[in-house]
């Protein structure tokens, strides 16, 4: 018999319990897992990546339409936080949201890693399957896992509220223009650019190396977020150049892919998403 999510009110009470219970294992496990008997880590290369792109770009021609549906969300959510930032007069953090909803990234592709599982295993897939993740067993862990990124997400937006306080502000902009103006204009908006970017680099390593392969092996397998976290970051550490490499391809395409007003992200996102799933299967035996 085929499994719904049910009522939604005990659904959600449901898995707010099976978050509660992965916080509480998670404060439990902080500092004794044994890494003998963490997932194997593989060790990777350059003809990996290009693998799993052209992998990636494969699931995204079978499942065009569906994976188009479930990206349009992207382009939309990306633009109602720049619209949110020019509507409560946040203007000097419109350039931190956009960049720093790439932290998300990894959270809003769930569903895209769902659609790769099921096409793997050689399923007929459709644009609903994407919500299958709501149904995964480790969805708890899912939820307290994104809960964490979105914890580095405000983190990181709280900083660059600092940076510009600290050299251009800290007074609001007259006008966007002049905001424009100052950044690229005076010896105080180079400062900004040049300690914003330092900052934002830091964050964005944590979260590539938390999250490189968390969130996949979350949803493949029955394992808890310190599970998850200490496998990602020993991905990484076993290969720093290559998971480099993948965080400035991902950065890349995704500055492509606001190019215009996030649109692109429409075609990116999607590639991206699957694309990382095969990461995850090359990453972890």
């Amino acid at each position: 018999m085929a499994k719904t999510i049910g009522n939604p009110v005990s659904w959600f009470a449901r898995n707010l319990g099976a978050a509660s219970d992965h916080v509480t294992e998670s404060v439990g496990q902080i500092g004794s897992i044994d890494t003998k008997h963490l997932p194997m880590v593989q060790t990777l290369t350059m003809q990996d990546l290009r693998a799993c792109l052209r992998a990636g770009y494969q699931d995204f021609l079978a499942a065009r339409a569906d994976a188009v549906f479930v990206a349009v969300i992207y382009p939309i959510a990306g633009l109602i936080l720049i619209g949110f930032g020019f509507h409560m007069d946040l203007v000097p953090l419109l350039a931190p949201l956009v960049m720093g909803f790439a932290l998300l990234g990894p959270v809003a592709a769930l569903g895209l890693y769902e659609v790769s599982r099921r096409r793997e295993r050689g399923e007929e897939v459709h644009w609903l399957d994407a919500f299958g993740v709501f149904r995964s067993p480790s969805f708890g862990a899912i939820l307290v896992l994104g809960f964490y990124l979105v914890m580095i997400f405000l983190v990181w937006l709280a900083s660059a509220h600092s940076i510009y306080a600290f050299t251009l502000g800290p007074e609001p902009p007259a006008s966007f223009g002049a905001f424009i103006t100052d950044v690229f204009t005076t010896s105080a908006g180079w400062s900004m650019i040049l300690l914003g970017s330092l900052v934002g680099f830091v964050f964005a390593l944590v979260t590539l190396a938390i999250s490189v392969v968390s969130f996949p092996l979350l949803l493949d397998r029955k394992v808890g977020v310190p599970v998850a976290v200490v496998t990602s970051v020993q991905v990484f550490r076993q290969n720093p150049g290559v998971i480099l490499a993948w965080g400035f391809i991902v950065a890349g395409l995704l500055a492509l892919g606001s190019i215009p007003l996030l649109l692109g992200l429409i075609f990116v996102m999607p590639i991206l998403g699957h694309a990382t799933w095969h990461l995850y299967r090359r990453a972890v035996a």
